[in-house]
């Protein structure tokens, strides 16, 4: 049985890249102009974010990223299973990553921000089950209705 490995992603392989691509495709065209705050690989490279990458056998699984707003708040960016992956646990994989991560830097919350579309239905029921909780706006966003703002308390 194959294994699969959450690593430190390369925001130059042309795998990544392309699921990058992807994704921020897909979310800005569910979303309205400038409610979409998907970030490409060129905003990936900001120094206060880390980014990491889900791999079995040399193919790409997922991506994900941690973002440090603060010494205790993180935010969650760039959550993407390839559609083919989806439903074998493989986002869970990554964001369990993303919160260890986030409790070893001495961080006491992680928030995101998604969609309020229909199109975001499964990722807020994603990221319910994993225990974040709507809420207000964090910064440096500010109240949207296209945008459903989310946290989960890492005490």
């Amino acid at each position: 049985m194959a294994t699969m490995i959450v690593v430190a992603g390369d925001l130059d392989d042309p795998l990544v890249l392309a699921l990058l691509d992807l994704h921020v495709t897909r979310a800005r065209a569910q979303t309205a102009r400038d409610s979409a705050h998907a970030l490409d690989a060129s905003g990936l490279r900001s120094p206060e974010i880390s980014f990491w990458a889900a791999w079995e056998e040399g193919a790409l699984l997922g991506v994900g990223a941690l973002k440090q707003l603060s010494a205790s708040h993180g935010e969650i960016k760039s959550m993407h299973t390839l559609e083919a992956e989806r439903r074998r646990g493989i986002g869970s994989a990554v964001l369990q990553h993303l919160i260890c991560e986030a409790r070893r830097r001495g961080m006491t919350r992680v928030s995101l921000e998604t969609g309020s579309w229909d199109y975001f239905a499964p990722a807020r029921a994603f990221y319910q089950r994993h225990g974040f909780v709507e809420g207000p706006p964090f910064a440096p966003y500010e109240p949207d209705p296209n945008s459903i703002f989310m946290s989960l308390e890492l005490r």
